[in-house]
């Protein structure tokens, strides 16, 4: 599927502000605002944070197939998508990031 077509079946965020990456220090690493530009990968990640808890790898991978076509684009094109990018890295580096939701 597309990822247009994956967006809708994913919960709303519209009571969200934003979404903030935590590394194992607590430390921001990231955000992602609710803005034009940003809200698909809000969308993808919010949903992947309620599902699996954090951003570790099994989200990560779920992620991935979410993003469909910008996933492809993101593995030729390293740093234009990097929502995308993020959680290559966190696959590659086992990693987990903790999350931190920003009400609206």
């Amino acid at each position: 599927m597309a990822f247009a077509d994956n967006l809708q079946a994913l919960p709303g965020i519209e009571h969200l502000a934003a979404l903030h990456l935590l590394n194992a220090q607590g430390e921001r690493i990231a955000s992602i605002d609710n803005k034009p530009g940003k809200q698909g990968s809000l969308r993808v990640y919010a949903a992947l944070a309620a599902k699996h808890g954090s951003i570790n790898t099994a989200a990560a991978q779920e992620g991935l197939e979410l993003f469909a076509e910008h996933t492809t684009d993101a593995r030729s094109n390293p740093g234009k998508h990097p929502n995308i990018d993020r959680l290559l890295d966190v696959i590659e580096q086992g990693s987990t990031y903790q999350v931190e939701l920003e009400k609206a």
